[in-house]
């Protein structure tokens, strides 16, 4: 009996030891299953002058496609993610379409294998951008021309009419030809009453 409790003594540290280590283990499972972000090309913070064709995001875990969202804003907040991201392993590359200088921002939000959301940004500044595109322009429409204001009956000016001869009345004519006739009638008759009187006196 004296011999037992000495050898129970033994194993009891060893036995706690080993409690003490699996109990120690158990919370670091769901950290390790949490995601994060380790690396990105280009870095946070960076200042560049030549724009990358694409932005790399580097994570602790492999990033679930489904549930892996990537966007890339620029100055003015102006969208620019040139296409689909793709994946290989925990990488996630995304197309860069760069447009004017500044700060540009790469929103990045996933799912962590424990069911925890992660979100995050990384920041990077283009001082080279490409010029503004000057605004298009419309399609030329007819060009405007002035009209004239219509003028007033007192305000046009007023111009002698042309003298429109007038056509000779018929009854003129008439009158003259029965004048003429009437003389001549007239006359007739005087050299008729003439002619018998010299008659007379010879006889």
């Amino acid at each position: 009996m004296g011999g037992r409790v000495p050898r129970a003594a033994r194993t009891a540290p060893a036995v706690l030891g080993v409690a003490l280590g699996v109990s120690l283990a158990l919370p670091a499972a769901p950290a390790a299953a949490h995601n994060s972000l380790t690396a990105s090309d280009p870095k946070d913070g960076a200042r560049i002058a030549v724009a990358p064709e694409k932005i790399e995001l580097r994570f602790l875990a492999k990033p679930d496609r489904d549930t892996t969202k990537i966007t890339v804003a620029g100055p003015d907040n102006v969208p620019a993610l040139g296409g689909s991201p793709t994946y290989s392993g925990n990488r996630v590359s995304v197309p860069f379409a760069p447009g004017a200088a500044g700060l540009y921002i790469v929103g990045y939000q996933l799912a962590s294998g424990d069911g925890h959301p992660v979100r995050g940004e990384v920041r990077f500044t283009l001082t080279t951008g490409t010029p503004a595109q000057p605004p298009s322009s419309g399609p030329a429409g007819p060009a405007a021309t002035p009209t004239a204001a219509p003028s007033s009956p007192a305000a046009a000016p007023t111009t002698p009419s042309a003298a429109i001869p007038l056509p000779a009345r018929d009854g003129d004519g008439v009158a003259r030809w029965l004048w003429a006739a009437g003389g001549v009638v007239v006359l007739a008759a005087l050299a008729a009453v003439l002619l018998l009187r010299r008659r007379a006196r010879r006889a």
